[in-house]
């Protein structure tokens, strides 16, 4: 219930107003039932709250811990707010907490509901495209769901990092057809395979999204100094396109 209020009545509204955000390709690639995995690029955390709106279907996507944990008003405040926009809590602190993170994302999709995920792992640090890490595809090959990528835009320009004020600008989204990896039934404990399948995840975000690929970790370029961009370049390859 909170959910569907957050969308429709308390904050989908005001974001539709000063938004404007708009499927411009690929609506029809959205299954109307059963589960499935939304692979998008990640520019902006806003980008958790206009996908969601703007699909039919109830979406679920994995947020760290910290955003339900907090002490006082402002913690419960923010743990009803994520909680709203249909975002369940992960813990990532150890190797097991992130298997559990990866376990709670196939139970998720096993139950036919949509799953929101970011395989990049962070936000892009300028707006490029970094290597996937390879949850994804394990979560892909557990579940047996199809994986869908999705291009959003505009949304670090809405929302740019460090802001605490959004400001007003068009978002644009674009989602590619379902990628099927039913073929590697069985191999989620193989890494060169889950290395193959994200790839080709990336590959499609890529294509779709126009960005430029760089094959470094997104947290790892933003550890590194103020001239990432420089360094990002002479490591930049595209990933190579796995066959259907």
């Amino acid at each position: 219930m909170l959910y569907w209020l957050m969308k429709h009545v308390l904050l989908g509204p005001i974001l539709r107003l000063f938004f404007q955000p708009k499927i411009i390709e690929g609506a029809e690639n959205i299954p109307k039932d059963g589960g499935a995995i939304l692979a998008s690029n990640h520019l902006a955390v806003s980008d958790s709250f206009f996908l969601p709106l703007m699909l039919s279907r109830r979406m679920t996507f994995p947020a760290k811990i910290e955003y339900f944990t907090g002490k006082g008003i402002k913690g419960r405040l923010q743990k009803w707010f994520f909680t709203g926009v249909g975002q369940v809590p992960i813990d990532r602190s150890s190797a097991s907490a992130a298997q559990g993170a990866l376990d709670t994302g196939v139970r998720i999709v096993r139950e036919g509901k949509l799953l929101g995920i970011y395989p990049e792992g962070t936000r892009s640090p300028d707006a490029r495209l970094y290597k996937g890490k390879v949850g994804v595809a394990w979560i892909a090959l557990e579940s047996g769901a199809p994986v869908i990528p999705v291009a959003m835009f505009g949304t670090d320009k809405a929302n740019p990092i460090g802001s605490k004020m959004w400001k007003p600008y068009p978002i644009r989204i674009k989602i590619g057809k379902p990628l099927d990896f039913s073929r590697y039934e069985g191999l989620s404990g193989d890494r060169f395979v889950l290395r193959s399948i994200t790839d080709e995840i990336m590959y499609a975000l890529m294509e779709l999204s126009g960005q430029e690929y760089v094959d470094v970790y997104a947290a790892k370029a933003k550890e590194q100094t103020a001239d990432v961009p420089e360094q990002g370049k002479k490591g930049d390859r595209v990933p190579e396109k796995k066959a259907s």
